[in-house]
């Protein structure tokens, strides 16, 4: 059973910084990519970064250069290092990968940022 669980969120001032985790567990980690999704209140989740199983990675435009994606294939943990946060990088954060052509989520971590 594909389970991600997303942790390491919370209230931020802007500028400031946070790093997300995403454990997973029934399924061999190191083969595929892994993604992470926000979700703003009223909009669609929008994809922020990805990474290969080759490390292999791509950003959003509105986070490159301040977001780093990474993964730890003996810990089947990914990474998302959040840099000089902004308050529209306000979200819920989830985690993503595709297995068997189903896609599977976690429950998501809040991440505020706000003075």
């Amino acid at each position: 059973q594909v389970q991600l669980v997303e942790s390491g969120g919370g209230l931020v001032q802007p500028g400031g910084s946070l790093r997300l985790s995403c454990a997973a567990s029934g399924f061999t980690f190191s083969i595929g990519a892994m993604r992470w999704y926000r979700q703003a209140p009223g909009k669609e989740r929008e994809l922020v970064a990805t990474i290969t199983s080759t490390g292999g990675i791509t950003y959003a435009d509105s986070v490159k250069g301040r977001f780093t994606i990474s993964r730890d294939n003996a810990k089947n943990t990914v990474y998302l290092q959040m840099n000089s946060l902004k308050p529209e990088d306000t979200a819920v954060y989830y985690c993503n990968t595709v297995k068997w052509g189903v896609g599977y989520w976690g429950q998501g971590t809040q991440v505020t940022v706000s003075s």
